[in-house]
């Protein structure tokens, strides 16, 4: 699965730009000109990014728009137009760049916009999985148990009995597919007589947050 962007704009050379920048993102772009059918596109279709062309007939109201629609869970990118030199901020923009469009920076923002769309994406999700974990806690104990289902804040897991943790403690366990051994530090946040447990990460090292955010984005984009 791509994610889906929708271009407010008719400067079809800018347009073809971005086309191609997005394109190399994984996301797949719309293009829309007129602002009552974009609007329309955005209550009936999930968006994951809107860019609009400032410099458009219709920008303001559109944008005005935009901000009452507030079912509308989107990342609004704006394109200021070169030649009003019209401010922005007062838009709401989450990210601005200008026209003429510079490749490097649309790259550099476009990538910083879809980061942040991932992120969010990624915020509630838990991947499914039964792999064995291993927890370290107190004076040098270890104990074996299943993992559950993981997300970029935690895990839950299924111990075969009770453990009297009080405490930090750290996880080991491999990744599906990948050889390396995840480290992480956390601390048990609730406990059931099933023996299901679930556990809070404390902040992981920057590679092992990185490495754990990928994995999470490579399986929860193939299952879409």
């Amino acid at each position: 699965m791509t994610l889906s962007s929708l271009v407010f704009s008719r400067d079809w050379p800018e347009i073809s730009v971005l086309e191609c920048i997005l394109g190399s993102l994984h996301m797949n772009v719309e293009v829309e000109p007129e602002p009552e059918r974009a609007l329309a596109r955005l209550a009936k279709s999930k968006i994951d990014a809107l860019i609009v062309d400032c410099d458009l007939s219709g920008a303001s109201a559109f944008l005005r728009g935009v901000r009452n629609a507030s079912a509308q869970q989107i990342v609004p990118l704006v394109i200021l137009g070169g030649s009003n030199g019209r401010h922005l901020e007062e838009d709401g923009a989450s990210f601005v760049f200008q026209k003429p469009i510079s490749v490097e920076q649309a790259v550099h923002t476009l990538s910083a916009a879809r980061n942040q769309i991932l992120e969010e994406r990624l915020r509630y999700h838990r991947e499914r999985m039964d792999i064995p974990v291993w927890l370290s806690y107190g004076s040098k104990k270890r104990a074996r148990a299943h993992l559950m289902n993981l997300s970029q804040k935690g895990m839950g897991i299924r111990l075969p009995k009770p453990l009297p943790v009080k405490g930090p403690l750290q996880i080991s366990f491999a990744l599906p597919g990948t050889k390396r051994t995840m480290k992480i530090a956390g601390e048990i946040v609730w406990m059931d007589q099933q023996g299901q447990v679930g556990i809070r990460f404390f902040d992981p090292k920057p590679r092992v947050k990185r490495d754990l955010q990928l994995w999470l984005e490579r399986q929860y984009f193939t299952q879409q």
